[in-house]
């Protein structure tokens, strides 16, 4: 899809809007979380959508809570399984990015369209045990991580970029770095 900007003395630009579908096993934490932030941050060049290979059914309380702090409906926020972007009249995906290594190495279905396929891998906050602070601590910090990650993604110019630079730069940022 192409999104028209004027841009000064009347000059238009036309820009892509891309979608964008995150994985992960549960699809209850982070792959909620990057939807959300995709969704708000970036609205104006992505479209966002999240699923699991193994969806466990609810969204974690946590995650919910972060992605309301952006301004995200929670009712936006459903776990689902990924078979529903596999099917005809499913969206079709730009980027595939999973963000935990379980589902990098899952077969994951055929996806319609010939999406780019990253991985972002982030810790899982709903692994961590303790108190309601050391978990709410947890998913602030995958939270900040997915955000840094979400906007140097949206920073690069997607358009004139290969796959692999693409992947140089955003599957492991730190080494960009110097």
């Amino acid at each position: 899809m192409l999104r028209t900007l004027r841009q000064g003395r009347g000059l238009l630009l036309m820009e892509r809007s891309y979608n964008v579908l995150i994985l992960c096993t549960g699809n209850s934490a982070r792959s909620i979380m990057a939807e959300a932030v995709f969704n708000t941050i970036g609205k104006e060049r992505f479209t966002a959508y999240s699923a699991g290979s193994h969806p466990t059914g609810v969204v974690n309380p946590f995650a919910i809570e972060l992605c309301q702090t952006l301004g995200y409906p929670a009712e936006n926020l459903r776990s689902k399984a990924w078979d529903e972007f596999a099917v005809p009249g499913a969206p079709a995906m730009d980027f595939v990015v999973t963000v935990c290594d379980n589902a990098r190495g899952e077969a994951c279905p055929v996806w319609p369209g010939t999406p780019m396929t990253l991985h972002w891998g982030f810790e899982d906050p709903a692994a961590v045990r303790g108190t309601d602070t050391e978990k709410r601590a947890a998913f602030n910090n995958i939270f900040n991580q997915i955000m840094g990650r979400v906007r140097l993604f949206m920073s690069l110019p997607l358009a004139s970029l290969d796959e692999m630079s693409i992947r140089r730069l955003t599957e492991r940022p730190e080494e960009n770095d110097g």
